[in-house]
């Protein structure tokens, strides 16, 4: 049992860090960026550029700075310079729920919008569903707490760095100080990961929601690997969509509904468990998430096929393997 238990810690501790230093790869130069734009008033700028569509949801300037770092990034880098502007903003759980929202809908499109191109959809579509997306479920949520005067008490944070000082050796201390609590909640993270699948969550949640799929128009033969994308993220369901549609398995217009699916509604239990870590509410950020994807997805499946034209959403990535001549 001891053993056993060792084991488990360290395969823990192995994944961690892999995850941690993959991650500070990128974090570590966006953070940079972020302070050299700061310095240059690039910062300002960019939240003005922002503001009208951030103010669609009800959020401050500040929100539009940090869902642009998502979306180029991901959703760990988003989190770091949200708590970075504590003593700037006060957020209400209102406003951090959908802002989580829009963290969650649309983050590292660089990447997961090339693994969707992997799998036969067109960028274009994809890039319009997951941050319209976002924006319109961030501001159905925004009117719909707005209207029911519901999370509209300010935000207390589990945790909160010390605001840094002018310089850039306090500034450094600060970010140092932002990077160890990301490691640790990311530590944190990977363990509670694995107690859901020792304690069979994963199994539950792809137990409840494999008629909802069947319902919504996903493909019988797409079915586990789109869970496996939902519950684990879209790199792993996406990776296996795109040996599937290569083989030729699942027809394109059956890919493109899980893709979407997917890109709007990935890692439930991982993505869900860090934007938590915000002071984000359930409500918004899994299950009006959830309801979201779900609906968007049943309208799309059954537009698709009386549409004339499909090519711009997507195409066939299968290459069917030419038989040698017989002699």
């Amino acid at each position: 049992m001891l053993k056993r238990l060792l084991q488990g810690c360290r395969e823990v501790v192995s994944d961690s860090l892999k995850v941690i230093t993959t991650l500070f790869k990128i974090m570590i130069p966006a953070i940079l960026v972020v302070k050299l734009l700061t310095e240059l008033g690039a910062t300002e700028w960019l939240g003005q550029l922002l503001t009208p569509i951030m103010g669609w949801m009800g959020l401050p300037p500040e929100a539009g700075l940090i869902w642009a770092t998502s979306l180029l990034t991901n959703i760990y880098t988003g989190v770091v310079i949200f708590f970075s502007t504590q003593g700037t903003a006060d957020w209400t759980l209102a406003q951090v729920t959908v802002l989580g929202v829009l963290l969650l809908s649309a983050h590292n499109l660089p990447v997961e919008i090339r693994v969707a191109q992997k799998a036969g959809c067109r960028v274009l579509p994809q890039l319009l569903l997951r941050i319209g997306g976002g924006i319109l479920l961030g501001t159905i949520l925004h009117h719909g707490y707005r209207l029911s005067d519901s999370l509209q008490t300010t935000q207390e944070l589990p945790w909160q760095p010390q605001p840094a000082g002018g310089g850039w050796l306090e500034w450094g201390l600060s970010q140092l100080q932002t990077l160890f609590w990301t490691a640790l909640m990311i530590l944190l993270l990977m363990t509670s990961l694995r107690l859901l699948r020792l304690l069979g969550i994963e199994r539950l949640i792809e137990w409840a929601l494999r008629p909802l799929l069947k319902l919504i128009g996903i493909a019988p033969n797409a079915l586990s690997i789109t869970l496996i994308g939902m519950t684990l993220g879209l790199a792993y369901g996406g990776g296996l969509l795109i040996r599937e549609a290569e083989k030729g398995d699942i027809e394109p217009a059956d890919v493109f509904c899980a893709i979407s699916l997917l890109g709007l509604c990935h890692s439930l239990i991982e993505d869900t468990l860090l934007v938590l870590v915000m002071g984000a509410d359930l409500s918004g950020i899994l299950w009006a998430r959830l309801a979201f994807a779900l609906i968007t997805i049943a309208i799309i499946s059954r537009l698709l096929p009386r549409l004339p034209q499909q090519h711009w959403l997507y195409r066939s990535v299968h290459s069917p393997r030419t038989e040698p001549a017989s002699h």
